[in-house]
């Protein structure tokens, strides 16, 4: 029996009948149709908050979420973007067998957010996908994924707070953007606080972000990339 999967069983698949899942309000605008759509396969490049913040409004809503080959997921980092922990099955290292643990968790969660050890092969990705359709749940990679419905990324950043070498982060500004398939392939973006002030995630002004943005970068070309201590930060932080 894989690590896990034993509460897998008491897990609630939830209703089919709703083909969208609920995602946070200020992501709502990168999603056709505002928010997840069952039985999708969403990629983001890495691991982090936006990855964690996607499944939140799930979480919230009361869906059971999984996470398989994410060892370096934090259960408090997750409550704190609004998953609840209380909800959330967790398998750090399922190994060469990842494909069928994923199977197993889409039968008993709505969501599950996956780190696979590489690009899957065909035969894998076909395995998984088949189990998607059947649950009617939403596979959310961190990764590359051949044939994700929905793709996002972070076009670009910057923390905030630090002044030159002092100060404190109080959060960041994340350019975001995602692109889909069919008519959806043009990006749509949204800036958001990802972390905002308080944790959270919240979206931002795209005026005041640019600004924001445009001014760290000015900075940067004057002083020569990497010579301060607040253009490691910002270029390092992920």
């Amino acid at each position: 029996m894989y690590p896990g999967s034993s509460q897998v069983a008491s897990a609630s698949a939830g209703e089919p009948g709703d083909r969208v899942f609920p995602v946070l309000p200020p992501l709502r605008d990168l999603f056709r149709g505002g928010g997840l759509q069952r039985g999708s396969v969403v990629a983001v490049p890495s691991h982090g908050l936006l990855s964690l913040a996607i499944a939140a409004g799930a979480s919230a809503a009361g869906a059971w979420c999984g996470v398989v080959g994410l060892p370096e997921l934090g259960v408090r980092a997750a409550a704190g973007v609004g998953l609840d922990p209380g909800r959330l099955l967790l398998v750090g290292e399922p190994g060469q067998r990842w494909p069928q643990v994923t199977a197993a968790l889409l039968d008993g969660c709505e969501l599950v957010l996956i780190g696979p050890p590489s690009r899957p092969a065909g035969h894998a990705a076909r395995y998984v996908e088949a189990t998607l359709r059947r649950t009617g749940g939403v596979l959310l990679v961190v990764g590359d994924w051949p044939g994700a419905q929905v793709r996002l990324w972070v076009a670009r950043q910057q923390w905030v707070g630090m002044g030159r070498g002092h100060g404190r982060l109080t959060g960041r500004l994340a350019q975001v953007l995602a692109t889909g398939r069919g008519a959806a392939t043009r990006p749509v973006q949204q800036w958001l606080w990802l972390p905002g002030p308080d944790g959270g995630v919240a979206a931002a002004n795209p005026a005041t972000s640019e600004q924001a943005v445009g001014a760290w970068a000015a900075g940067e070309r004057a002083e020569g990339a990497g010579e301060t201590g607040s253009g490691l930060l910002a270029v390092r932080a992920g």
